[in-house]
């Protein structure tokens, strides 16, 4: 199960940090890479400090788009310092976030996102995300570097699959869980419905956001989304 849990760095700006992240997942048995838009890669440096897991670099899928890169998944953690305005479930300890995430491995990949050395992942960015996650720290320099992050992740999740014995038993799935794509195709599907309706008269109110972290709280089943956009459907066809 550790091979659908995704590791996803975004507009990395150091390539050593990109091999060193590599290593750091191949220690603990995590093997899926993908970069976002890197600012250089492929590079020697990237691949000198990824040591041993020189595979995972050479190996790992280069996207332009955090949309791109978790399309497929079933929950998108974004790794964050900072706790964002939208109240999108949350993280606070590494560990409850292993474990939760181990019971959605049999639906589909579950992706934990990084953000850029300096400022970390944007708002639109964490808007895209499931959950956030919070790895605690020193309160006065709880700054990570990006591959001891992505350890810490790692080790719990590499942890949880000893805990859960994965050769001996599967984690059981309370969804099936709609995909990202879905779930985007269901959020342009609710755009469209309240645009016809006339709700969206506030530009700034941002209530799209709200809505979007209120099912995002609400966590459908692929079953639930569909019910959704029949509900949908039936209010464009009455206008």
């Amino acid at each position: 199960m550790l091979d659908r849990i995704r590791i996803v760095l975004v507009q990395t700006f150091h390539p050593g940090n990109i091999g060193a992240s590599a290593r750091a997942m191949k220690t603990m048995g995590l093997s899926d890479l993908v970069l976002v838009a890197p600012r250089q890669f492929p590079d020697e440096e990237a691949t000198r400090l990824a040591a041993g897991a020189a595979d995972l670099v050479e190996g790992c899928r280069v996207v332009d788009s955090l949309p791109a890169a978790i399309g497929d998944c079933v929950q998108v953690i974004g790794a964050s310092a900072r706790l964002r305005s939208l109240p999108l479930p949350c993280y606070h300890e590494p560990e409850q976030m292993a474990a939760e995430l181990w019971r959605r491995l049999p639906e589909g990949p579950v992706a934990i996102v990084f953000g850029r050395e300096r400022y970390g992942l944007t708002n639109e960015e964490i808007g895209h995300c499931t959950h956030q996650l919070n790895i605690p720290a020193n309160p006065d320099y709880g700054v990570l570097n990006l591959s001891q992050a992505v350890q810490i992740v790692a080790y719990e999740a590499f942890r949880q699959s000893r805990i859960q014995g994965e050769a001996r038993q599967m984690p059981k799935a309370s969804g099936p869980y709609p995909t990202m794509e879905q779930l985007d195709h269901f959020y342009a599907h609710l755009h469209r419905a309240l645009e016809s309706a006339g709700f969206l008269t506030q530009p700034h109110a941002r209530t799209e956001a709200h809505l979007r972290a209120l099912f995002t709280r609400a966590e459908p089943s692929r079953k639930e989304l569909s019910i959704l956009r029949g509900v949908l459907n039936a209010l464009e066809r009455h206008d």
